[in-house]
């Protein structure tokens, strides 16, 4: 039997709260990506060049922030839909943490994003480097009103 993980970094609660309704419509495990230095909200202030999040972004090929928490149980997942909010068209750079943490030869990877506004812009193709081996399907964006049947209707389609 497929057994989905449904894992999400949320800097401000909007990723939260969709990752939470994805796990519910496809029967997933939730697990939050928790950076070791929590974000606060100067770190996140993308108008200040000297600010946390702009700092990695800059340096986003090397700069990996570490993780507090791991999936201990990774290898019992075949799919992985992976949240995050857009950072300067991408993910953040601790997605990639993440995502170097582990072995996901052979399992699905999906990715999902939060946005106002912004699209996935070269997102796939700056994971692709971080999950080797990895079945990385195409992501989707959504707004942070996105409702149940919208995520549902998207998560089947993936035919997962």
């Amino acid at each position: 039997m497929s057994k989905t993980l449904v894992a999400y970094f949320s800097a401000s609660g909007v990723t939260a709260g969709l990752a939470k309704n994805l796990a519910k419509a496809v029967g997933g495990e939730l697990h939050e990506i928790q950076p070791e230095r929590p974000y606060s909200k100067a770190d996140l202030d993308w108008m200040n060049p000297e600010s946390r999040s702009c700092i990695e972004m800059k340096e986003k090929a090397s700069f990996r922030p570490p993780i507090a928490n791991r999936v201990e149980n990774m290898e019992q997942f075949d799919t992985v839909y992976l949240g995050f909010p857009i950072w300067w068209y991408v993910a953040p750079t601790i997605i990639n943490s993440f995502l170097e943490q582990y072995d996901l030869t052979g399992k699905t990877v999906v990715p999902f994003a939060t946005s106002g506004s912004s699209g996935m812009g070269n997102t796939n193709a700056e994971l692709k480097k971080s999950c080797p081996g990895a079945i990385l399907k195409a992501g989707k964006r959504f707004n942070a009103n996105a409702g149940q049947n919208d995520i549902k209707t998207w998560a089947d389609s993936l035919g997962l």
